[in-house]
């Protein structure tokens, strides 16, 4: 482990971006600046734009992805940092481009045997009986967004075609899942190793948007309730769903138990939120890890790809 921060010499700390989720992305990435400086490290934010290549080439050492959604999780910028020779923080380009695709995550996810709520893709509005075919009620979300931006639960066709109109707004493929009931967990994963699991509770219709950056009602239990045992294995499952799209470095894994306690996972997150509402952050301090910490260790994930 590094304890002198000049051997990471100059960071690039990339956050903000053009996706959906760029307000969250720079309130993240102003967590990470201001942490990684109370380390001493030399890092400079850069809100990317046509020219970010040119302003990275020859000035930096190694990047610090902030950005969430696309053109910052997705493999993007990954490709184009690798381009250039510059290491960077968190998942490469294979681990973030099925991440980021919730379609053929679930498909990898499948192929693997591991558990995943039964899904149909929406490429236009004549799949919708495909979408109805696998029962109401159902989850219907944009196949390439994060934050929940873009997702409803419909209990009939009309709701489906009002929902599918409105996630299509966000991205030309729109996934249907089998509504799953039960209770909501995530797992953060650091170097490999899986953080206590949180239990999220929210008054609303599902962990949306509202409720995961700005609602004061959601409850996050850490610990999350569950049996060392059960809290085990879905530890194990978050590691395996994460490893098996090539994931690497930090992430986040959702997941559900259903009423008879079987396994769902949701989707994953590569660069997952790092504000005062995020859970990794919050895992990480069940863990004895400070917010401090925590950034500086994403940051030597960057050291792997040296």
């Amino acid at each position: 482990m590094i304890t002198d921060a000049t051997r990471f010499g100059r960071v690039a700390l990339l956050l903000g971006g053009q996706s959906a989720e760029r307000e969250i992305s720079l309130k993240s990435g102003a967590a990470v600046l201001a942490a990684l400086r109370r380390r001493g490290v030399d890092v400079e934010p850069i809100d990317p734009d046509r020219q970010v290549l040119g302003r990275l080439a020859g000035r930096f050492d190694r990047v610090f992805i902030m950005l969430h959604g696309r053109g910052g999780e997705d493999g993007q910028i990954q490709g184009a940092l690798e381009t250039l020779g510059l290491p960077y923080t968190g998942s490469g380009v294979l681990g973030s481009a099925l991440g980021m695709d919730k379609y053929r995550c679930k498909l990898a996810w499948q192929g693997a045997g591991l558990p995943t709520a039964e899904f149909a893709l929406l490429r236009g509005e004549a799949d919708l009986p495909r979408a109805a075919a696998l029962g109401f009620p159902l989850m219907i979300k944009p196949a390439h967004e994060g934050s929940s931006i873009g997702m409803a639960r419909v209990d009939d066709a009309d709701q489906l075609a009002v929902a599918w109109g409105q996630a299509a707004r966000f991205d030309a493929l729109v996934l249907a899942e089998r509504w799953i009931s039960g209770s909501e967990f995530t797992c953060a994963l650091l170097g490999g190793e899986a953080l206590p699991l949180i239990r999220l509770e929210t008054p609303r219709t599902f962990y949306d948007y509202q409720a995961k950056y700005f609602a004061d009602d959601t409850r996050y239990l850490c610990p999350c309730g569950l049996s060392a045992e059960a809290e085990g294995r879905l530890q194990a499952l978050a590691l395996a769903a994460f490893e098996t799209v090539g994931a690497r470095g930090w992430g986040r894994v959702d997941l559900m138990l259903d009423g008879a306690d079987n396994p769902y996972l949701l989707e994953i997150n590569t660069v997952p939120g790092m504000t005062d509402h995020s859970l990794v952050p919050m895992a990480a301090r069940a863990r004895g890890i400070d917010f401090d910490e925590l950034a500086w260790r994403i940051l030597e994930t960057s050291l792997e790809m040296v």
